[in-house]
């Protein structure tokens, strides 16, 4: 393995030149920088990255944390190309690391980066605690922000989107469009994100004077193939439902599939609202209406508050984010609808 000094060698100059050119930091001229390239390349040389960030006090890296079951669908390709490309204007790299199956990985995953020497770190966690991210953010220098969960001590360090507001209205509009006996699909119920929504769909019914039918909620697991299994188990129960409010919009699809092959129309006869307002929603039969999460805007907002904490800037206290329903052709007048 070729050193930085075997470069400096080739290319006629110091290693501090070469050092200076691998930086960024110092002024060298365009003819010593691209002769230097040019003995880099030449002698197959590649910088250590961790031991730059020992050498330096920034290592303009950001580390970013993230269960492995948020890896398929829009809503994380959404959320890591935002921070790809806020960090990108920034002048900084994202570095990805999975948190896996348990608290322990996630926690594993942070230590990772703490050791890579990230300036800061993104978490967007599905098994630490509220108290236990608390606790790692009060034992580190390095900034660190979580997405999508509440803190009680570092508030100022967290962005989350209210999933149960967002559940209650578009629970709300069902009720309002006539709608009584609201079917309600979970996702799986470990993530706190599941747990919210299930808890404004219950809180909708409860302002309306309904009383939740638990014969009407059946826990899916984010999957389609979960939500057709969900409508089924209601179709062979005789429960009587004229809409479907799906946590996620995978789970509204496998629900309309189901409702279809049953001989039910969509939504003459019943109803659907998804979450997450994928990009396929608009384009389906019938059209899908959804919740759109600000995906886009809370990571936008996560790398601003990084970057306040490691330049010097503003830093907002906005946390909490909302949601907007966008409705489309799979929503009709329920029975209860009032002339």
């Amino acid at each position: 393995m070729s050193t930085m000094q075997e470069v400096a060698k080739l290319a006629g100059v110091s290693k501090a030149t070469v050092s200076r050119v691998l930086t960024g930091k110092g002024y060298v001229s365009d003819a010593t920088r691209e002769q230097v390239f040019k003995a880099i390349e030449q002698a197959g040389y590649r910088p250590n990255l961790l031991a730059r960030n020992l050498a330096s006090s920034k290592s303009q890296c950001i580390g970013m944390v993230v269960t492995n079951t948020l890896y398929n669908g829009s809503y994380f390709s959404e959320l890591l190309a935002q921070a790809a490309k806020k960090l990108e204007d920034n002048g900084r790299q994202l570095i990805l690391v999975d948190g896996k199956h348990s608290a322990e990985e996630e926690q594993q995953a942070i230590q990772f980066l703490l050791g890579l020497r990230c300036d800061a770190i993104i978490i967007y966690p599905r098994f630490l605690t509220i108290a236990a991210m608390d606790e790692i953010i009060g034992q580190h220098k390095q900034p660190i922000m979580v997405v999508n969960r509440r803190l009680r001590v570092h508030q100022s360090h967290c962005i989350c989107c209210d999933h149960k507001g967002a559940s209650l209205n578009a629970t709300r509009h069902l009720l309002e469009r006539g709608h009584r006996q609201i079917a309600f699909v979970t996702g799986s119920l470990d993530s706190p994100t599941a747990i919210e929504r299930l808890s404004g769909y219950k809180e909708a019914l409860k302002q309306h004077g309904i009383e939740p039918d638990e014969r009407l909620i059946v826990q899916g697991k984010w999957t389609p193939a979960s939500g057709a299994a969900a409508v089924s188990a209601l179709l062979s129960d005789n429960v009587s439902f004229s809409a479907v409010l799906a946590s996620n919009d995978e789970m509204a699809i496998g629900a309309i599939k189901t409702l279809t092959r049953a001989g039910i129309a969509v939504p003459a006869q019943v109803s659907v609202i998804g979450f997450d307002d994928t990009p396929t929603a608009a384009w389906l039969t019938p059209a899908l209406s959804s919740v759109k999460d600000p995906v886009s805007g809370m990571m936008s907002e996560v790398i601003n508050r990084l970057i306040a904490m490691l330049d010097g800037g503003y830093l907002s206290q906005d946390n909490l984010f909302s949601s907007a329903l966008q409705i489309r052709d799979s929503v009709s007048e329920g029975p209860y609808r009032q002339q």
